[in-house]
């Protein structure tokens, strides 16, 4: 599947109904927020669902990596971070090299809150962080992808109300575009 939605918890059920078919999902975790808080009450939200994910099963931690982030989460969960100051230092190259040694052949989804954008790139969302990274960025950081044993992805936190210009719609399409186009290119049979 390629869903597009607003608010990033459209993950969640959409990771649960893929871990029925191929196991634990290896998560590739484009945003600016780790979405790992931990909350024992049961709610699960926008902020807490891939922290539920790992706990239950349907996320392998040690198999994912989460990029971009901008807010500062402590407890990693066991998920590996390449936040924006790793990326911005290290760059595209570098950061593609570690996704593909982190998720390997694993059945893997990809996440996209377009608050990994720059808010001067992606001004229509919720949560935006400064410090982020620009569309061409991200489209390289997609296109590195490719091979990768993908089996399913999406587009999230795009806010209408918010957006000037509807630059975040175009950013948000563009990427999405992009997904399709990995979840049609062949997969090897090794990374």
């Amino acid at each position: 599947p390629l869903s597009i939605g607003g608010d990033h918890f459209v993950t969640y059920p959409v990771i649960k109904a893929l871990y029925k078919k191929h196991g634990p999902i290896s998560l590739i975790h484009f945003d600016a927020h780790s979405d790992t808080w931990t909350d024992e009450d049961g709610r699960i939200d926008h902020g807490t669902m891939f922290y539920h994910a790992a706990k239950q099963g349907f996320v392998n931690p040690e198999s994912s990596v989460q990029l971009g982030m901008r807010t500062i989460n402590k407890d990693t969960h066991g998920y590996l971070v390449l936040d924006a100051d790793w990326l911005h230092s290290r760059g595209i190259e570098a950061c593609i090299e570690q996704v593909r040694k982190r998720v390997g052949n694993n059945p893997c989804y990809v996440t996209f809150d377009v608050d990994f954008l720059d808010p001067s790139c992606a001004p229509g969302t919720g949560t935006p962080v400064c410090g982020g990274f620009n569309t061409y960025q991200a489209i390289q950081l997609i296109k590195g992808l490719a091979g990768l044993n993908i089996v399913g992805c999406d587009v999230v936190e795009v806010a209408p109300p918010y957006d000037h210009a509807e630059m975040t719609a175009l950013a948000g399409a563009t990427i999405a575009t992009n997904m399709m186009c990995l979840l049609a290119s062949d997969k090897p049979d090794k990374v």
